[in-house]
Order: structure tokens, then C-alpha cells, then sequence
């Protein structure tokens, strides 16, 4: 399997230093979160490949630091907004494909949607098009409060876009929207392609995965195996659901025993 963890871990740690972080953890699948216009300079670009290089890093995919505006810019009623916006994503695609990322997040649309669901998935459709030259697919993940929130209108994007459509399943998102995340399996495992991964407890719903959580990571890895899932899982979790970086490196550990 392939287990990572993501540079957003150790948010607000500026992109690159949480990146070195990683590489030095001997984590090497991980995926970058972007923080920062300037942070798609080609400049920028360099220096994390050149950590990249360092580190020996696979880097599967990226996540657009604009994610809570996509609502705004990309599925709003203005359609001239969403038309601007592709020249946005087209950085994203440059550099994704620089740093040799498959798939890019996407969190869609947040709260009720003002565009026809028909009209949403057409322009997901767009950007998934626009991203194919660069060798990249758009991604859209099931975020709480967010239209992919729930299975059913996953499972009517598919319906739409066929084959084009992929998902990034999100463990603690699912669980803060109140859906179990085996359902989304069940739905739309073939539909999967990047996994977010998260334990929790009793008291809290996003730990670091550990032995002593409550998530049953045998029965989940069994069932994506079984869907002959070849994509990465990727440790994502907020800053106040570890004590330290050590723990990002243990959690990632942990996940390999079930290899």
C-alpha cells in the first residue's frame, strides 16, 4: 500500500519547511497543500523539487489554497468568474505537473449550491478536461457542509461526467458530516482515487491513527483491496490532533503493519 502524509499536517508551517519535515520523517509518498499565491511561482516550483529530490518524495497530489472559495469562483451563478478562474487552476495544473502530482482536491461548492446540479457537474467536467494535458485529474472530496458532502450527489456527478469523475475520500470529513465512510466505499469505490486518512476516539472525531483509535483500518484496507485500489492513503489531519511530528511518523508506521 501506499501510505503517506500530507504537508498540511503542520499547518501554519510555511508549505516548504513542512514538506522537509516529511523527508526527514522518512515518509515518502505525501501530497502538498498550497498556502499562498506566490507559492505557484515557477521559483517556488524549484525549491520544492529540489526538496523533493532531496527526500526521494512521490508527491500524488496537490490542494488548492482557494478551496474554501470555489463556491464563488468556480460554482457560482456569474459564469464569467468560473471562466476566469480556469486561468487560476491552469497554475495549478503547471505545477502539479511539475512535481509529478496525479491528482489535484477539490472542495467544491460550500453550503446551497446557486448554480443546477447539471450545470455544477459541467463545469467540474471543465476543469477535469482542462487538466488533462498537464496529466492531471481534478478530484472532488466529500467535505462537511460542502455539496460532496453526501454519497448521493457523488454518486450523481458520476452519473454525469462517466468514467472522468474521481473521488478523494476523506475519513474525518465523513465522520463530521455524520455518514459512515464505508458507505462511500460502497458507493464509490471505484470512484476513489485518493484517500485522506484520520483515526478517532470516543471524544475526539480527527486523531493521528493509532493503535488505541477506533477506526477499523483492517476491515477499510481489506475492502479497497478487494476494489483492487492502487492509490495512496495519505495521513491529513489538523495541528490540534497531534502532540508533536513524531507522531505524524508513527501514525504512518502504524498503517504499514496492515500491508
Amino acid at each position: 500500500m501506499n501510505i503517506g502524509a500530507s504537508s498540511s499536517c503542520f499547518y501554519p508551517l510555511e508549505t516548504e519547511k513542512s514538506l522537509c519535515l516529511i523527508g526527514k520523517a522518512d515518509i515518502h509518498i505525501t501530497e502538498v497543500f498550497f498556502n499562498s499565491p506566490s507559492e505557484l511561482e515557477p521559483e517556488f516550483i524549484k525549491k520544492l523539487q529540489q526538496i523533493q529530490s532531496e527526500y526521494a518524495l512521490d508527491i500524488t497530489a496537490v490542494h488548492p489554497f482557494m478551496s474554501f472559495a470555489e463556491g464563488y469562483n468556480i460554482f457560482s451563478s456569474y459564469r464569467r468568474r468560473f471562466e476566469d478562474s480556469l486561468e487560476l487552476f491552469k497554475r495549478y495544473f503547471e505545477a502539479s505537473a511539475a512535481l509529478g502530482a496525479r491528482f489535484i482536491n477539490l472542495h467544491g461548492s460550500r453550503g446551497e449550491k446557486t448554480i443546477p446540479d447539471s450545470e455544477y457537474a459541467e463545469r467540474l467536467g471543465t476543469l477535469i478536461e482542462k487538466g488533462k494535458p498537464f496529466g492531471v485529474c481534478v478530484s472532488h472530496e466529500n467535505v462537511v457542509h460542502y455539496s460532496g458532502e453526501t454519497p448521493q450527489f457523488m454518486q450523481y456527478l458520476r452519473s454525469q461526467l462517466g468514467e472522468d469523475f474521481r473521488m478523494t475520500l476523506d475519513l474525518k470529513q465523513a465522520r463530521r458530516s455524520g455518514i459512515d465512510p464505508f458507505e462511500f466505499v460502497q458507493k464509490l469505490g471505484s470512484s476513489i482515487c485518493h484517500i485522506h486518512v484520520s483515526d478517532y476516539s470516543k471524544t475526539k472525531d480527527c486523531l493521528a491513527p493509532h493503535d488505541g483509535g477506533l477506526f477499523n483500518f483492517k476491515r477499510f484496507f481489506s475492502g479497497m483491496n478487494t476494489l483492487g485500489y492502487s492509490g495512496s492513503y495519505i495521513v491529513e489531519l489538523y495541528r490540534d490532533s497531534f502532540k508533536d511530528g513524531s507522531e505524524i511518523k508513527n501514525s504512518v508506521d502504524f498503517l504499514k503493519r496492515f500491508e
